[in-house]
């Protein structure tokens, strides 16, 4: 297991003016990172193994943030290289989550280098560069508000058994790709830390926001992304490959955008809390997906809601929740097992699926599979929706078939079949079966929405 010997300070580069206006992607503002505060630098690198001590040399950090700039809210970058914040009507993402771009003007430039740690102690932005085997960034900063931005401009490493970035403690850390290439990668079995069985390339106990201009990619013997807490991703592309799920969360993932090619062994995208069912939300608002996923694309604990996005899924289920909202976007699923899934995975709400809007094809294989499959109620009010399937439609509560459109294998049709146990031969539009269907999401009844 790696030891993270303490009182090391490492040796970095802080980011000049020439440097910080020439650097590819990063959007600088031209100043001098030379201008010191009294803090010192919070960046200690140990080297892997050794025993001996390491040659200490203190740095100082630029002028300390107002506490205007750090603001979540309120983080500026110059005029000609700040790219402005997107738009947000969900209320799922801060006007930092959605800045594609970082403030480099004080930041801190750290090359990493092969069988050295690098540990994070203090808020900050940190460029990382440079391509290194064995090497570890940590953050572990006492603040229980503190924020840390951690810039990849061009950085590759490969480790044998632990994640390249592992997030302690710290109130949110950023993770931004420049306009560059960046490529991180664990080969072997994971070796955890203590009690904390560190199982992902980014492994984060703490919220944790990707964002950015570039791309990502993440190769993992076990999990890509894992984080114990909440997981938004708002731009940048991420190519990942994974033994078992891809992208996971305990709390929650939201998605404002993104480009992402995934090949995972178990899900693509999951969100579970162990401890409370009430958790584990997976809210998309836009991106792009092209999913291969062995067990699910999208799993979500409670529920799943799509907005929008261009979503291309191979996998043994398309979306599975307990609850499934999807409003927009164009989907494509092919699945094996059930392409849309309602179960329960949450007693905390009933099964259901309403689909107000989007174009959704859904090719199904052989046997015994579903094309829409809800534990309880099915509402379609809008959309198109073309199922290929010997079962298109199952569930088990209450249909209405209120508006949209609807092909089962080719021809459109008006009414809604169920193939679960001759429970009611078909809906009409508007119609209501008035079989069971309990509590939506947020607690109404029948046709109430989440």
């Amino acid at each position: 297991m790696k030891k993270i010997k303490s009182n090391k300070i490492f040796t970095v580069v802080i980011l000049s003016a020439a440097m910080a206006t020439g650097l590819a992607g990063c959007g600088a503002a031209s100043s001098s990172s030379s201008s010191a505060s009294s803090s010192s630098i919070a960046v200690e690198s140990t080297e892997t193994g050794e025993t001996a001590a390491a040659t200490e040399t203190t740095v100082e950090t630029a002028a300390e943030t107002s506490a205007e700039t750090t603001a979540e809210t309120e983080v500026e970058t110059s005029a000609e290289t700040t790219e402005e914040a997107k738009s947000d009507d969900s209320g799922y993402f801060t006007d930092r989550d959605l800045r594609q771009t970082a403030d480099t003007s004080e930041a801190t430039t750290i090359t990493v280098e092969s069988n050295q740690d690098i540990t994070i102690t203090e808020e900050g932005v940190y460029i990382l560069t440079g391509t290194a085997e064995n090497s570890t960034i940590i953050i572990d900063v006492e603040d229980e508000e503190a924020k840390v931005q951690l810039v990849l401009d061009g950085l590759n490493v490969t480790n044998d058994d632990y994640p390249v970035i592992y997030v302690k403690n710290a109130d949110k850390v950023f993770i931004t790709t420049t306009d560059s290439e960046n490529t991180l990668t664990v080969t072997g079995t994971f070796t955890a830390d203590g009690d904390t069985n560190t199982d992902a390339v980014i492994f984060s106990k703490d919220d944790l926001v990707l964002n950015g201009v570039g791309t990502l990619t993440i190769n993992s013997t076990d999990n890509g992304i894992s984080c114990k807490d909440t997981l938004k991703v708002t731009g940048g592309t991420y190519v990942i490959t994974a033994s078992s799920d891809a992208i996971e969360a305990n709390d929650a993932i939201y998605i404002y955008d993104g480009t992402f090619n995934i090949t995972s062994y178990k899900d693509a995208f999951h969100c579970e809390n162990d401890d409370d069912d009430t958790l584990g939300e997976i809210y998309i608002k836009d991106g792009d997906f092209t999913i291969n996923a062995s067990d699910d694309g999208i799993q979500a604990t409670s529920i799943l809601t799509i907005d929008g996005g261009t979503f291309n899924i191979s996998a043994g289920e398309g979306l599975e929740a307990t609850y499934i909202i999807i409003n927009d976007g164009t989907i494509y699923i092919e699945a094996s097992d059930d392409g849309i899934n309602a179960s329960q995975k949450s007693y905390s709400y009933s099964g259901g699926i309403e689909i107000n809007g989007g174009d959704i094809t859904i090719v199904m294989g052989a046997g015994d599979t579903d094309g829409i499959d809800s534990i309880g109620s099915l509402y379609i009010n809008g959309g198109t929706i073309d199922i290929t399937a010997n079962s298109p439609f199952d569930y088990e509560g209450i249909c209405e078939f209120n508006g949209g459109t609807v092909y089962v294998n080719g021809e459109q049709v008006t009414s809604i079949t169920n193939q679960f146990g001759d429970m009611g031969g078909g809906m009409m539009p508007g119609g209501d079966q008035g079989q069971g269907g309990g509590m939506m999401p947020g607690g109404n009844q029948g046709g109430g929405r989440p």
